[in-house]
């Protein structure tokens, strides 16, 4: 039984969310106190419990303290199983951290399995189903298993009401190394806005094309006319030959369009200066799939406490060697060695 505190770190949900994947996946149990005690709310919220509920029926698992608002859990994984799942978060917490909770489990098992999910899948401090989609599935199926995601509908905080579809043939997954992304094939920046005027989406794009110099068929709008409830997200796609980023930035009530363009601009011209092929959202996600691999090396920018947090907890249940190198003052070389 690994016990593990919950407030190291970063203190929130991540360490759940690793935990649970890694327990999965090795068939080690574990105990964990002080469940995101380093957040307003302490202890599980929908979002989280979801999650658990979620593992506990891909991994047939025997779960005690699964109720809204604990800070205690202990979980015991006894039969990975594939199958056809259907989870629903049932607010606006994130679908997307759901999925990632059980997906490493899924893609070690021995047959496919397709996920419904239903919750929020463009939230702030959330990845959004975009970057999912084009970021971090693409580099997935570089490695070996073949996932594919599908939005039905989209779903914003603080409505929720999203839905979308993953459909996963497992594999088993290999080593990649992303020293390079290599030339940049297409720039996109795209303002969505849903249920509030089309003049945010006009203004983000405004600024945002202006700070970034990026060309006017390089900047597009969208408006959802069909969705559960209120939303805007901001978001810039850079699709390089070995790698594509996503940077997202949130709309929200009393936040000012060109705020929101000035957030995501930041992001944007800090990983294009730096030169690296994996932003600092896609590499704690990196880290835990190269350890599954047992092998890979990727440059990226300084670690964050995301990564720090990672890095933590994967040691409690896998024997891998992570070595991060300084390179420049922007840039660390990560290499993962099982």
């Amino acid at each position: 039984m690994v016990r593990i505190d919950g407030s190291q770190g970063e203190g929130g949900g991540q360490v759940l969310r690793t935990s649970l994947a890694l327990s999965l996946v090795t068939g080690t149990p574990f105990t964990m106190t002080n469940i995101r005690a380093g957040r307003k709310k302490p202890g599980l919220l929908r979002q989280h419990l979801t999650g658990v509920k979620a593992a506990e029926a891909v991994g047939a698992a025997e779960v005690s303290g699964a109720e809204l608002g604990s800070r205690e859990l202990t979980f015991r994984p006894r039969a990975l199983a594939a199958g056809n799942y259907h989870f629903s978060v049932g607010t606006a917490g994130s679908a997307t951290l759901v999925m990632q909770t059980v997906l490493p489990a899924l893609l070690m098992a021995g047959t496919p399995s397709t996920l419904m999910l239903e919750g929020g899948t463009h939230n702030p401090a959330a990845p959004p189903f975009d970057f999912l989609q084009k970021a971090y599935l693409p580099l997935l199926r570089k490695m070996g298993p073949a996932v594919e995601a599908t939005l039905e509908r989209p779903g914003f905080f603080p409505a929720g009401g999203g839905k979308f579809r993953v459909d996963v043939r497992p594999a088993p997954l290999e080593p990649v190394s992303l020293l390079e992304r290599g030339r940049v094939l297409r720039r996109e920046v795209k303002a969505v806005v849903a249920m509030i005027p089309f003049d945010v989406a006009k203004r983000e794009l405004d600024v945002a094309g202006g700070a970034l110099k990026w060309r006017p068929d390089e900047l597009r709008t969208e408006e959802l006319k069909r969705s559960p409830g209120p939303g805007n997200v901001l978001m810039a796609e850079v699709e390089s030959e070995h790698v594509t980023e996503v940077f997202t930035a949130f709309g929200e009530r009393g936040k000012r369009a060109e705020m929101v363009a000035e957030e995501m601009v930041a992001e944007v011209k800090r990983y294009l200066d730096a030169e690296v092929p994996v932003g600092e959202h896609l590499c704690d996600q990196l880290l835990l799939l190269l350890a599954l691999a047992k092998g890979g090396t990727f440059r990226t920018l300084p670690l964050d406490g995301h990564a720090e947090t990672q890095l933590h907890t994967m040691a409690h249940f896998l024997d891998v060697k992570v070595q991060v190198r300084e390179v420049s003052r922007e840039v660390r070389e990560v290499e993962v060695r099982g």
